[in-house]
């Protein structure tokens, strides 16, 4: 098929996309580290909040947080489509800054789970309308590294958080402090955030298109058989996903009798920072490949998955924590290939009028499960059930996954430009 012209991005448009991706990096880094170091601080919360009562209610407050983040996700991604991402973004940084500056004051159990409901509202806004905007800039021969380097900074936020464990252990800080600075520098973050940001200018044919209707949109994404088979690919792995970012610490300072601080550190610094070399690696890989293939994104991102599948089955038998953080290193290396492709594959077979839309539903379904997968989680360890057990459920699902996103074909009408622009380079 014949390539579609494509001018090239302008010098100074080139250069406002990277730096909506350097402006979005501190909002990406806030929107985990707010999630994470609840996970690292466990100990210290249930102490603190004696009504937590047991795993199980443990588990279900962190299941609540993504169900109402799930819910809300496609409402925050048509607003982003329809509306204003710029607006979107930073209406999102503020108003879950402020649940995470309330987060420090809950005193009972019901709070706990009010806050946590109001950050997955808050929270929803954000990832659909920041990777759309991130990919309306980026309009492919950078879209992977772009949307790469932007999930490098939610890895930090979770190493960042992975240290929360020793915050909350230390006399002079605790728990709560940390929660209290976390919100009070989102809510000044997002004052600058809002004069500097823009959105992505649009092209004739887009700014005069008719507004979409949720109907629609829906209609439209939800009869794409390679939309379905997409959301089904991002939702397998995720469950391990979230059990890894939410289990993990309490799992490994439980079986190796190591201390809170140390098990934070263990369980989110190692594979988050071989997340960040999947993520450049895995960009950079798929860029690339989209020279000579319509489906590099795709090849590559199973590739990441090939690297997840052995790791997942790994962790789960592990007899020592120098062996569980090995296969937790080969587990970020294949996140960072599947992570910064998923937009990108999105991109391939959704129009941009629907970018944020399409997430917004992915994340949805992909955060509903990986909701039941931390209470299932909380409820099997409740029951005694085997950790190897647990997780070889987990690595049966990813390597269906493998066999959902080849089966993904672009639309060649979304493609050509990718390929046009890159052969301009």
């Amino acid at each position: 098929m014949p390539l579609l012209p494509t001018p090239t991005p302008t010098p100074s448009l080139a250069r406002l996309a990277w730096l909506t991706v350097a402006l979005l990096w501190p909002v990406a880094l806030l929107n985990y580290l707010d999630r994470q170091m609840l996970a690292s601080m466990k100990s210290s919360v249930m102490a603190d909040i004696p009504t937590i009562l047991n795993e199980s209610n443990w588990g279900f407050m962190l299941g609540q947080f993504k169900w109402v983040y799930a819910l809300l996700s496609p409402v925050g991604g048509y607003v982003a489509d329809r509306f204003s991402r710029r607006f979107t973004i930073c209406g999102s940084l503020f108003v879950w800054s402020a649940v995470t500056w309330f987060t420090g004051r809950v005193t009972t159990y019901d709070e706990l789970l009010l806050a946590r409901s109001l950050m997955g509202i808050s929270e929803a806004f954000y990832i659909p309308a920041a990777l759309a905007l991130i990919a309306d800039y980026h309009t492919g021969h950078t879209r992977s590294r772009a949307v790469g380097l932007h999930q490098m900074a939610i890895y930090c936020g979770v190493i960042t958080g992975g240290f929360g464990g020793y915050v909350a252990d230390d006399p002079s800080l605790g728990w709560r402090v940390a929660f209290t600075m976390c919100g009070v520098f989102g809510m000044l973050y997002a004052v600058p955030l809002l004069l500097v940001l823009r959105d992505a200018p649009k092209s004739v044919e887009a700014a005069s298109a008719p507004k979409i209707s949720p109907t629609r949109a829906a209609t439209e994404l939800l009869t794409n058989v390679s939309f379905i088979l997409l959301v089904l690919y991002f939702t397998l792995p995720a469950l391990v996903g979230w059990v890894v970012r939410d289990w993990m610490p309490a799992i490994l300072k439980e079986q190796f009798n190591i201390g809170q601080g140390k098990a934070g550190v263990a369980a989110t610094l190692p594979w988050q920072v071989a997340a960040i070399v999947g993520a450049i690696v895995g960009g950079w890989l798929a860029d690339r490949w989209m020279r000579s293939h319509d489906r590099g994104r795709t090849f590559t991102s199973a590739l990441g998955m090939c690297l997840i599948i052995p790791a997942i089955f790994g962790v789960g038998n592990a007899g020592t924590l120098a062996v569980s953080v090995a296969f937790l290193i080969l587990f970020g290396l294949g996140w960072g290939f599947f992570d910064c492709n998923n937009m990108p594959i999105l991109c391939q077979i959704v129009r941009p009028e629907l970018r944020a839309t399409g997430y917004g539903i992915m994340n949805m379904v992909s955060i509903s499960c990986g909701g039941l997968a931390d209470w299932g989680v909380g409820a099997m360890r409740h029951r005694g059930v085997p950790l190897n057990v647990i997780f070889g459920v987990f690595a049966s699902a990813a390597i269906v996954s493998v066999v959902l996103v080849l089966l993904i074909r672009p639309k060649p009408e979304l493609v050509p430009r990718d390929k046009e622009e890159l052969a301009a380079r």
